[in-house]
């Protein structure tokens, strides 16, 4: 085990975290009224009283970019605890389907799935993970059968009171951190260089949104609005719901 200097986290976070904020931008820009539209469910924009185009194009657009930004830092944040793990314990991306990270502790072979936050999948989610883990153990007692192998989910923020889940272990926010770095407080450690540089890339995707939204706005008002400007919504739910869809 070697001691991780706090430093190199923070280049490399100061370094990469860019490549979050090019991505994020970089998906806003190849978004299309029509995929989002098809994806949400138009009965519960008619049950909020949604009335005007921009209103129903802004409630689809955000619900889309939360998640599509979740799952960008989700990513992001693996490749930071793959990083902290190759400093301290010569940890290494896993080779393994469905492993992404693997090092060696105190003669055990920790194999590691890393998850944003706690509340990360339904109950077959959580079996199928179970059931790779138990995967990875055979492949890896194949070669060493005297091995030593513990799973853990690893979740980047969160808490869980029960981390012994039987098949493996689950630790969420500081003890997660703390796992992979031997630092109580990293988890502390490591917000504040992951706003570098955050105000101007989030300039740059204020102004794509804006752009985004004055398009949509003007394409759905043009093909989901009548001649006096009210939603044709029989003609929204024959596009998002109909046997035949239709091509706006």
């Amino acid at each position: 085990m070697e001691a991780l200097n706090l430093h190199d986290v923070i280049e490399y976070v100061e370094i990469n975290i860019g490549a979050f904020h090019e991505k994020r931008i970089k998906r806003l820009g190849q978004l299309k009224l029509s995929q989002v539209l098809k994806r949400k469910n138009p009965y519960l924009f008619k049950a909020k009283n949604a009335s005007t185009s921009e209103q129903i194009v802004r409630g689809i657009v955000d619900a889309h970019i939360s998640s599509n930004e979740e799952t960008l830092f989700g990513e992001w944040l693996e490749g930071l605890a793959i990083f902290i793990s190759q400093k301290v314990y010569n940890g290494r991306k896993s080779g393994i389907q469905n492993i992404d990270l693997e090092f060696d502790k105190d003669r055990t072979r920790y194999i590691v799935t890393i998850k944003s936050g706690p509340n990360w999948g339904n109950s077959s989610q959580i079996s199928k993970m179970a059931a790779d883990f138990r995967t990875a153990k055979k492949t890896l007692r194949t070669s060493d059968s005297k091995l030593n192998v513990v799973a853990v989910n690893g979740c980047c923020y969160g808490r869980d009171n029960v981390p012994d889940k039987g098949d493996y272990f689950k630790y969420c926010g500081q003890e997660f951190w703390a796992f992979l770095s031997g630092n109580e407080n990293l988890y502390l450690e490591i917000i504040e260089p992951l706003g570098h540089k955050a105000h101007e890339k989030n300039e740059e995707f204020r102004n794509s949104y804006d752009h985004m939204i004055n398009k949509f706005t003007r394409e759905f008002s043009n093909e989901f609005c009548d001649g006096g400007g009210a939603i044709d919504w029989e003609k929204l739910l024959r596009f998002n719901s109909g046997k035949s869809p239709e091509t706006p």
